[in-house]
Parts: C-alpha cells; sequence; structure tokens
C-alpha cells in the first residue's frame, strides 16, 4: 500500500463548461454525435484526472516496462483516428486485471493484468481496444446522453470500473460504473482490432485475449466465493461477452482487411522477456504480505499480526481480519504537523471522537501514544475503538482496532495491542524479506509439467491454477517443450 491518505478537493470539471450541449463530429464515423465538451475540455480532464490516478494507484516503478508500453502503445497511435492527440501511456502498480482510458488519450493498465498476457500481440490488443473509446470519444458520448451532474466522477467510474476512483471525484453517478454499453465496447474492440492488424499482428488476437481473461474471470469468481469476498473482476467488454460471441468475430473478422503487408508473429519472446521481473502480488512500494507479517523496505519497517489472521494490503490501508471475523485492525499513514507529537496528533485525530485516557508508550524505541474511542464507528457498528499512533521517519502511522459485541474497549484489545507493539524498523538482514515476488522465465523441456513448477512455488494459494492462468495453459494443458514459461520467485 501507498499509505499516504488522498485528499481530492473539488470535482474535476466545472460545471460550466458543460452547459451547452453541440454536435460534433465523430472522429471515427465522420457522423454528428451529441458533444457536451470539445476536445479542448476532453485533453483538460484527462489532465486533470492523470496525477489523480497516479495518487490513487502509483507508476509502476520499472522503466523498462514502462518504455516497453509506451513504444507498443505509440506504434498503434500512429494507426488510429486520432493520431493528433497526444497520447500517455501507464502501467499502474496494481495486481487488479484491468486497463482503462481517460478523455484526452491518457491510457493505462496495470501489471496485473499484463502478467497474464503471452505476447506483444495480446498486449496491443489490450492497449488497442482502450485507445479505441479514446478515438471514438465514448467517455464524452456516454457523458453527452447521461446527466451533467457528476460528470467527473461518472467518467473515472465508467472508464475505470472503480468506484474507489469514483470517489475521488465525488459521489455522484457511482450507479456508472459498470463500463460503456455493448455497442461501444464492440466499436472499441473493431477499432483496436484494426490497429493492432495495421501494425502486424492478427486481430485474432482480440479472441485470444477474452479467453485468457475469461478464464482468469472464472477462477477469480470462483476463488472469491471460497474466500467470501467479491471477486475483482475487469471491467471492459473483454469480462462481458464469450470468447465465442458472434458480434465480437464479426468485428475481429472485418480487421483483416486493414493487414500489415509486413506481418509479424506475435512477439512472444519479445513480450516475456520485456516483463521478467514483473512484481507479482504487492509491489516493493507497497510493501510485501508473508504470512501474518508485512514487510515494506521503502519505509524501514516491519509488524505482525495475530496468527490466523486474514492480512490484506489496500491501496490506502493495511488491514486484518480475525479468523472468526469479529475483531479487525487498520494501519493508514499522515504526514504530522511540524513539531507536532503523536499525543498531540493522536487528540487533533480524535477531537470530536470523545476519546477516554490516553496512554504515553515507546514501542521498540518509538515515539507512541494509544487512547480508546468509547462509542465509535466500526465496521460492526458502533463501539469502542482502540487508537494508537506510531512516529516513525517523518510519518504517523495510525492504528485502529475494533472487535463486535465490546463494552469499554474492544473485546480482542490485548491481541490487538500485541499486535501494534510488533511495530519496528526493519532488521539489515530483513530487506530481502521485503522484496516482492517476481515473474522469472524457465525453457521447458519434454517432462516440464506445471504441477512440479508449483511444487516450488512461494504462492500460498492455488500455485498451480495461477502458473496455468499466466501461461494460457488453464485449465489442464501442459508447456510445450521449448516453450518460456513464467514462474513466480
Amino acid at each position: 500500500m501507498p499509505f499516504q491518505r488522498a485528499f481530492v478537493a473539488a470535482p474535476l470539471v466545472a460545471l460550466a463548461v458543460l452547459s451547452l450541449a453541440s454536435c460534433a463530429t465523430n472522429p471515427v464515423t465522420g457522423r454528428p454525435n451529441l458533444a457536451f465538451m470539445s476536445e479542448a475540455d476532453e485533453i483538460r480532464i484527462g489532465q486533470q484526472m492523470h496525477p489523480q490516478i497516479l495518487q490513487q494507484y502509483g507508476a509502476y516503478d520499472d522503466v523498462r516496462v514502462q518504455a516497453y508500453v509506451n513504444e507498443v502503445g505509440q506504434r498503434l497511435v500512429a494507426k488510429s483516428h486520432r493520431s493528433n492527440l497526444k497520447y500517455t501511456f501507464t502501467v499502474l502498480d496494481s495486481d487488479e486485471v484491468n486497463a482503462f482510458a481517460t478523455p484526452g488519450g491518457y491510457i493505462y493498465i496495470t501489471r496485473g493484468i499484463m502478467a497474464y498476457l503471452n505476447s506483444e500481440a495480446e498486449l496491443a490488443a489490450v492497449v488497442g481496444h482502450e485507445i479505441g473509446h479514446v478515438a471514438a470519444r465514448h467517455a464524452v458520448r456516454q457523458q453527452s446522453q447521461s446527466s451533467i451532474a457528476g460528470v467527473g466522477a461518472m467518467a473515472v467510474g465508467i472508464l475505470t470500473g472503480s468506484g474507489d476512483l469514483a470517489n475521488l471525484t465525488g459521489e455522484a453517478a457511482t450507479a456508472l460504473v459498470r463500463g460503456y454499453g455493448r455497442d461501444m465496447e464492440l466499436e472499441a474492440d473493431r477499432l483496436g482490432a484494426e490497429n493492432i492488424t495495421a501494425i502486424g499482428f492478427s486481430s485474432e488476437n482480440m479472441v485470444d485475449v477474452v479467453r485468457l481473461l475469461k478464464n482468469q474471470e472464472m477462477f477469480e469468481v470462483d476463488r472469491a466465493r471460497r474466500e467470501g469476498r467479491q471477486p475483482k473482476i475487469y471491467h471492459g467488454v473483454f469480462a462481458t461477452h464469450p470468447d465465442n460471441d458472434t458480434r465480437l468475430r464479426e468485428v475481429v473478422q472485418s480487421a483483416q482487411k486493414y493487414a500489415s503487408s509486413q506481418a509479424s508473429d506475435d512477439l512472444a519472446q519479445s513480450y516475456l522477456k520485456n516483463i521478467e521481473g514483473l512484481a507479482v502480488g504487492s509491489s516493493r512500494a507497497q510493501g510485501v504480505v508473508r504470512g501474518t507479517r508485512f514487510y515494506h523496505a521503502n519505509l524501514g519497517f516491519t509488524l505482525a499480526f495475530p496468527t490466523g489472521w486474514t492480512v490484506q494490503n489496500q491501496a490506502d490501508k493495511l488491514t486484518a481480519l480475525s479468523p472468526q471475523k469479529d475483531s479487525m485492525i487498520q494501519m493508514t499513514t499522515e504526514t504530522p504537523p511540524p513539531n507536532t507529537g503523536p499525543r498531540e496528533f493522536l487528540s487533533r485525530l480524535l477531537s470530536n471522537a470523545g476519546s477516554g485516557q490516553g496512554e504515553e508508550l515507546e514501542i521498540n524505541g518509538l515515539r507512541a501514544y494509544s487512547a480508546v474511542v468509547r462509542s465509535g464507528k466500526t465496521p460492526f457498528g458502533q463501539g469502542p475503538v482502540r487508537y494508537v499512533v506510531v512516529f516513525y521517519n517523518n510519518l504517523a502511522y495510525v492504528f485502529a482496532g475494533a472487535s463486535k459485541a465490546s463494552t469499554s474497549v474492544p473485546s480482542a484489545d490485548p491481541v490487538i495491542v500485541s499486535s501494534i507493539k510488533t511495530f519496528r524498523r526493519l532488521k539489515e538482514n530483513e530487506f530481502a524479506l521485503a522484496e516482492p515476488y517476481r515473474i522469472k522465465l524457465v525453457q521447458a523441456t519434454d517432462t516440464t509439467r506445471v504441477t512440479d513448477l508449483a511444487k516450488g512455488s512461494p504462492l500460498e494459494k492455488y500455485p498451480m491454477e495461477s502458473l496455468r492462468l499466466y501461461n494460457d495453459l488453464y485449465p489442464n494443458k501442459e508447456p510445450r517443450p521449448g516453450q518460456l514459461v513464467k514462474v513466480v520467485q
């Protein structure tokens, strides 16, 4: 998790800018479309969204991967209907399976989806689809068909499928975070297929991507059901229709007329070698969970949670939930004001919460302060919350612990406090433990089997299924002799 809380001010777009509708020529069809914003407005929205998206996710810290995606993207842009725009391509530091576009030429792809792709052609299919949304001005057209109010939140939500991002621009239109309509998604597919054929790939790679992401989706849905959580599903058309969809195949096949005379193969080896070393799960910048212990190399600390608790490293917080789901611990960070100690900081934080008697603490040589709010808002309803703030390296680490059926203090308070007191500086020999798992390549032989590769995998859950999905071998295929296979180390 990046830890720093994201505080976002006003909505991205002034409604006054959108007060008058007009007809604009669609860059793809040449026909007029109802539009509430000019191209300049569209670009300005994308420019304003960009730093907020980076604040939410962070850019993946790998210059080689960023440059590779940009190079593929710019080749596609040169063949697109709106090549006049300045396009910005960013690999986000997120393990989510996602890709999206915002108005004005900003294209995002997560390292999470890149782990499942197996060739440059498949990467081009995903990026080309998102360029298609920009080329056809789908964000503008979608907004123009909806209420003007809340356009900033609506645009972010629709384009990314993320309610969290919608909250960056306000709560309006959060019901519209389910993606574009089917016709717009198919149009983006068609445009993406045209672009990838124009740079030398087969348009059939669009169907290949749909198939492998449908496999990932089916597994994720089943896994989420077993783990009692909501599945994390790619928002776009790749998740909304099967790979044998007749209309999809029609638009893909129609794109073959744009095929380049210098057709290439799918450049699988080139892609795999460019993503070797890609972080799997949490990255170094987010910190990593190993069992019930959390390590953060960049911030230089570690923390242990109670045995058996489920630890989740989220974008804005770190949480741990008890096996019975009746107690939890949450950690966030803030930058404290100058000349403020832990006691003053927590007092300000809880100024309207009616905290009880506080206590000065020293946790492994670090200044800290603790207090209990008698009636705080918790995931279990109103009840007592144990707060502890620890000062370390110019950051305030704010812990909050709560339990069901509590009275004056959380019922699991001794366990909660004991866990918080494990917070300490990383030792020199522990920095290696804070490194993320990464994709490595091995060359398959006649005897290579996924079950054998899974035995040596550090992945704690579903290593065999994960390796099959990463290599497009799901549900029961085996690698070919000589094939480069992605493993996790």
